[in-house]
């Protein structure tokens, strides 16, 4: 039970993800099949759709989006801050800080990670791993939504007894780029938002807020 209780929040994610990726199959399928049933073509099964290129690149496109959000947050939080927002460190945080600060090399603890004991390349890398997997996935996403989205948009042209499109004609077409920027825009939407929300309004009880009594100019540390 302590077990779950520590990680409670990632398990209630996981099972929140699985359940509405599950939703997306079903309801995806329906609209799949209401489409094919209007242009006189054969209806497809479960198991067929969530294989398909017409799903996958509706999954890729939103994680992508997702992953590009927490890489440039990550990242620009390092030197950019918003005072009064518990999204930010104060301002005269900003920066890499030093290792004292960072509990790295010589100033690492016992039972620090390795690598921040280490030191080193394997050290360095360590200090910007989170930016960098998150930043791998962010291209690995957008690659998978470029690959199927491209699959996806040749079999509507193959529908209309158009030619296909090649991979580098497709990144250059406005769907692939409307898909892109629509799920883009959104997300820095909503990270914007919640920086300045953060600022004057709060969440009792939330690590994600200030104390409820914090003045508003006040930058959490």
């Amino acid at each position: 039970m302590k077990a779950l209780k520590d990680n409670s929040l990632s398990l209630v994610f996981g099972l929140l993800l699985l359940v509405t990726l599950i939703a997306q199959a079903l309801v995806g399928l329906a609209d799949y099949n209401e489409q094919a049933l209007i242009a006189g073509l054969a209806q497809i099964d479960l198991g067929r759709y969530v294989t398909s290129s017409s799903f996958m690149v509706d999954v890729a496109e939103n994680w992508q989006s997702e992953y590009l959000q927490f890489t440039l947050y990550i990242l620009l939080t390092v030197w950019l801050v918003q005072r009064g927002s518990s999204e930010s460190k104060p301002p005269e945080d900003a920066g890499l800080g030093d290792d004292e600060q960072e509990r790295y090399g010589e100033f690492a603890q016992p039972n620090s990670p390795a690598p921040a004991r280490a030191g080193g390349w394997w050290g360095g890398m360590y200090s910007f791993s989170l930016t960098l997997v998150m930043a791998l996935i962010f291209l690995l996403s957008w690659a998978a939504q470029a690959i199927t989205g491209r699959v996806a948009f040749n079999e509507e042209r193959f529908r209309d007894l158009l030619d296909p499109f090649t991979l580098g004609e497709y990144l250059q077409h406005p769907d692939f780029w409307n898909r892109t920027l629509q799920n883009w825009q959104s997300e820095l939407l909503a990270v914007g938002s919640m920086v300045i929300f953060a600022v004057f309004l709060r969440q009792r009880g939330s690590p994600e807020s200030k104390e409820v009594g914090a003045p508003d100019d006040e930058t959490p540390r």
